[in-house]
C-alpha cells in the first residue's frame, strides 16, 4: 500500500510539473505536447485555448489558424472546444526515419491580435512495425575446410520503431553445425554473426537450412524471420579485403545525376572464381536505395536522382564484397551532402489589412509576415527590408515572423493608397531574393475644409433683370474624398432695406450658382454685399466663407418729368391753369415767359440772397469791432486794480464809487501802454471801508468792455 501511495505521489508531482511547464512555455509563446503515432484523424493533442487564454468566440469567428512548417497539415484547432487535434494519421517512421526524437512544429496565428505562437508536438512511438530483413532468403557458401569457430556476418533486420519497440534480439534455429553470435556495432546496433560450431563435410551434407528470427521489445513483441541456406564448397582459403574499412565522401547537393560519387575496392588473393569479387549493398535505407546505385562489378556508387540537402543531408551505406567461393568482407560508406544556395526566401502573408484610416497612430500593425528559407547556415539566414521612403517599418515578432507597422501618421490627400513591397534576401553568395507586395488603401478622415477658387467674388448686374437670372457661380474644392469632399453652398443671413437677403438672391446648394430672385432697381438698391458659405459632408462638417459683391448697373429706364407747369387738367374739371402763357409784345428773344408767378419767384430769391449777404457783412463788422476793442484796452490794463467790486454800487445800470479815490493817469501815444493808477492813501471814505481782498477784482466786467 505504501508503494502504491508513492507511485500516486510521483504521478501527481509529474502532472504538476507538466502543468507548470506548459504555463511557462505559453507565457513565452511556445507550447509543447505529445501524441502517439497512428492516432485517428481528430484525436486530441492539447487544449490550446486554455493554455493560451483564448476565448472560444474568437475560435468560432475563424480568427485562429494553424500553420504547419512542413508540406502537410497534420494539426487543426477544433472550433467549438479550442482543442488541438490531429488532421491526418501520423506515421512516425515515415516522418522521422532516423531521428530518435520525432518533433513536429507548427504555428498558431491569432488574426485579431496579430500574434503568433509556436507549438511543438512530439510524436511518440508505438510498436506498429515488426523487424524485417531486406532479403527473405540468404545463401551462404562455405568451404568444407572452414575451421570451426569461423564467423560469418549475416544480414541485419530493420525495425523503424524506436526505443523498446525497436529491434532487441536475434535467434537462430535449424542445425547443430551453426550457432549465433551478436556483436554490438559502433552506433549501438546489433550485428548478427553466424558461427561455425562443427566442421563441415560436403560429402555428408552439401546444404544446411537455417532460420534467423529477429524480435523487438514491444508488448506483445513482433518478430521477423529470414531463411539462410548454407552451401558447402570446396576450399577457398582467402576472403576479399576492402582497401578501406570506411569510405567518407562529401558532395554538393547540385551534383549532376549519373555522377560517380565514390568507388569502393576489395581484393581477393585467390585466383579464378575464388578471386572474383562482386559488390552489393547490404545495409541501406529505402530512401538511399532510390538515390544511389552500386555497380556490382566495379564498386562505383553513382547518383540515380538529384540530391536535396533539405530532404537529407547524410546517408550511410554498407557495402559487401563477396568472392566466388562465398567469402566476403564489408565496408561502410558515409555520404554527406553539402548545402548550396538553391532556395529563394519565401514570404508568406499570414494576416494583413487591406484598409487603414489616415488618422491611425504610428505603430499600427498592418500585416503579419512569415519569412523562411529552406537552405541552412548563411544560405538560410534571411534579411527583410521595405522600400525607402515608405511610412512603414518591420518589427521582429516571433522566430521568423515579422510585423509590418506604420512608422508615422498617414495623409490620404498626399498618398491615397500604398503598394508596400517587402523584400527578403538570404546570406548566400550570390544572394537570392524574393518580394511580396501588400496593397493598402488609406481611408479618408475629414481633415480639410473647402477652399474657394478665389479670395473674393464680384459681379455687375444690369437693373430690371429677369427674376431667376444667373449672377455668378462660386466654386470651392475639398481635398478629402467621398462624402467628406462633397461641398454644399448656402447664404449667410442678412437684410437689405429691411427685407431678408434671401428674398433678393439665392445660391444653388450643389453647384454654387448665385441667382437673383427679383428684378433689381438701381434707384432703390445700388449694391449688394453678401457672404457665401461652403460646407463639406463630414461629421463634424468643416466650412469656409467668401465675400460676394454685386453691383447694380443703371439703365435709362426713367423718362424726364415736367414738374411745372403742371399737366393740363381733365376736361370739365375747372382747373385754374388754361395751359396758355401770355408774353408782352415788347419781349425780347430769349426772355423768360413764365408769367407773373415766375417773376415773383425770381424776386423772392433775389431778396433772400440780399438779406443773407447783409447778415454776413454785419457779422463781419461786429467781429472787427470786438477785435479792435481788445487791442485798445486789453484785459490786463483795462481793470482798475486794487478796487474791489464791492466798492461800487450800481443804479440803473450805472456803477458809482462808494469811496473817493485819487488817481494818476498816464497816457502815452501807444494806447496799449496807458495806465490808470489809484492811490489808496488819498481816498476819502464815504462808506465804511472793508478789508482788501487777497486778490483784487477787475474794475469792469468783460461784458462791459465788450
Amino acid at each position: 500500500m505504501c508503494a502504491a501511495r508513492r507511485r500516486w505521489g510521483r504521478r501527481q508531482r509529474a502532472l504538476l510539473w507538466a502543468v507548470l511547464l506548459a504555463a511557462w512555455e505559453a507565457a513565452w509563446g511556445q507550447l509543447r505536447y505529445s501524441v502517439p503515432e497512428e492516432m485517428p484523424k481528430g484525436s486530441f493533442v492539447g487544449d490550446v485555448a486554455k493554455d493560451l487564454g483564448l476565448q472560444l468566440t474568437a475560435l468560432r469567428d475563424r480568427s485562429v489558424r494553424i500553420l504547419d512548417k512542413g508540406r502537410t497539415q497534420y494539426f487543426a484547432v477544433h472550433g467549438k472546444t479550442g482543442h488541438l487535434v490531429t488532421a491526418e494519421r501520423i506515421d512516425r517512421e515515415q516522418l522521422c526515419e532516423s531521428v530518435q526524437q520525432c518533433v513536429l512544429r507548427c504555428e498558431l496565428i491569432v488574426d485579431g491580435q496579430m500574434q503568433v505562437y509556436g507549438i511543438e508536438v512530439e510524436i511518440t512511438d508505438i510498436n506498429d512495425n515488426a523487424p524485417s530483413f531486406r532479403e527473405a532468403e540468404t545463401e551462404l557458401k562455405m568451404s568444407e575446410t572452414t575451421a570451426p569457430g569461423s564467423r560469418f556476418r549475416l544480414a541485419e533486420a530493420h525495425d523503424p520503431d524506436s526505443g523498446r519497440n525497436s529491434l532487441q534480439s536475434y535467434e537462430l534455429s535449424g542445425d547443430e553445425h551453426f550457432s549465433l553470435a551478436v556483436q554490438a556495432g559502433p552506433g549501438g546496433d546489433q550485428r548478427p554473426e553466424l558461427v561455425l560450431a562443427k566442421a563441415l563435410d560436403r560429402e555428408e551434407a552439401a546444404f544446411h537450412e537455417l532460420v534467423l528470427r529477429a524480435s523487438d521489445g514491444g508488448d506483445p513483441a513482433r518478430t521477423g524471420t529470414a531463411r539462410i541456406r548454407v552451401t558447402v564448397l570446396d576450399a577457398n582459403d582467402n576472403a576479399p579485403v576492402f582497401s578501406q574499412a570506411e569510405y567518407t565522401v562529401r558532395v554538393a547537393e547540385d551534383v549532376p545525376v549519373g555522377s560517380v560519387l565514390v568507388t569502393v575496392t576489395a581484393t581477393d588473393a585467390d585466383e579464378g572464381l575464388y578471386g572474383q569479387v562482386k559488390y552489393s549493398l547490404k545495409k541501406v535505407s529505402d530512401m538511399a536505395s532510390d538515390i544511389f546505385h552500386l555497380d556490382s562489378e566495379t564498386g562505383a556508387i553513382t547518383l540515380l536522382r538529384s540530391l536535396d540537402y533539405e530532404e537529407g543531408y547524410s546517408y550511410e551505406l554498407e557495402v559487401q564484397g563477396r568472392d566466388g567461393g562465398g567469402l566476403f568482407d564489408t565496408a561502410k560508406v558515409g555520404i554527406t551532402v553539402t548545402d548550396i544556395n538553391d532556395n529563394t526566401p519565401v514570404i508568406l502573408v499570414r494576416s494583413a489589412l487591406s484598409e487603414i484610416s489616415e488618422d491611425a497612430p504610428s505603430g499600427t500593425v498592418v500585416a503579419l509576415l512569415h519569412v523562411q528559407d529552406r537552405d541552412s547556415g548563411a544560405n538560410g539566414e534571411v534579411r527583410c527590408s521595405l522600400d525607402e521612403g515608405a511610412p512603414f517599418r518591420l518589427e521582429k515578432s516571433f522566430d521568423d515572423y515579422y510585423h509590418v507597422v506604420t512608422a508615422r501618421e498617414l495623409d490620404r490627400e498626399q498618398v491615397p493608397e500604398y503598394n508596400v513591397t517587402v523584400r527578403a534576401a538570404d546570406g548566400g553568395s550570390p544572394a537570392l531574393q524574393s518580394s511580396a507586395v501588400l496593397a493598402l488603401r488609406v481611408l479618408d478622415v475629414n481633415d480639410n475644409a473647402p477652399v474657394f477658387a478665389e479670395e473674393r467674388y464680384s459681379a455687375r448686374l444690369a437693373e430690371n433683370n429677369a427674376a431667376g437670372a444667373l449672377v455668378l457661380t462660386v466654386r470651392a474644392t475639398d481635398a478629402d474624398w467621398g462624402q467628406n469632399a462633397r461641398v454644399r453652398y448656402r447664404l449667410s443671413e442678412g437684410r437689405v432695406r429691411g427685407a431678408p437677403l434671401s428674398s433678393y438672391v439665392s445660391v444653388q446648394a450643389e453647384t454654387g450658382a448665385l441667382y437673383a430672385l427679383r428684378s433689381l432697381d438701381y434707384e432703390q438698391v445700388r449694391e449688394l454685399q453678401l457672404w457665401v458659405r461652403a460646407e463639406d459632408g463630414g461629421a463634424p462638417a468643416l466650412s469656409s466663407n467668401v465675400s460676394v459683391r454685386l453691383q447694380i448697373v443703371d439703365e435709362n429706364d426713367n423718362a424726364p418729368q415736367v414738374l411745372y407747369p403742371p399737366a393740363a387738367p381733365a376736361a370739365g374739371s375747372g382747373g385754374a391753369w388754361s395751359g396758355v402763357e401770355l408774353a408782352p409784345r415788347w419781349s425780347e428773344p430769349g426772355a423768360l415767359a413764365a408769367g407773373s408767378l415766375t417773376r415773383w419767384l425770381v424776386l423772392a430769391v433775389a431778396a433772400v440772397s440780399c438779406l443773407f449777404v447783409a447778415f454776413l457783412l454785419l457779422l463781419l463788422a461786429l467781429r472787427l469791432r470786438r477785435w479792435r476793442r481788445r487791442h485798445l484796452l486789453p484785459p490786463d490794463s483795462g481793470a482798475l486794480r486794487g478796487v474791489p467790486v464791492s466798492h461800487f454800487v450800481g443804479i440803473d445800470g450805472v456803477r458809482a464809487f462808494l469811496q473817493s479815490y485819487s488817481h494818476d493817469v498816464s497816457l502815452t501815444a501807444d494806447s496799449r501802454k496807458s495806465q490808470l493808477r489809484f492811490s489808496a492813501a488819498s481816498c476819502c471814505d464815504t462808506l465804511p471801508a472793508r478789508p482788501l481782498p487777497d486778490e483784487p477784482a477787475p474794475l469792469l466786467g468783460e461784458e462791459d468792455v465788450a
